[in-house]
C-alpha cells in the first residue's frame, strides 16, 4: 500500500515500529523486509 495521505499511521506487525506520515512523497513504507499495515486514515 503507498503512502497518500499526512497523517497517516502505519506499523509494522513484526517488531511494532509506528510511523506518522508527515509529508507525502510516495512510495511505500517498509520495516523488517516487509510492508508496514495502515492502522487510520484522517
Amino acid at each position: 500500500m503507498s503512502v497518500s495521505a499526512k497523517g497517516e499511521r502505519y506499523l509494522c506487525e513484526i517488531c511494532g515500529n509506528e510511523v506518522v506520515v508527515e509529508e507525502v512523497g510516495g512510495g511505500t513504507l517498509v520495516c523488517c523486509g516487509q510492508e508496514m499495515t495502515l492502522i487510520n486514515e484522517e
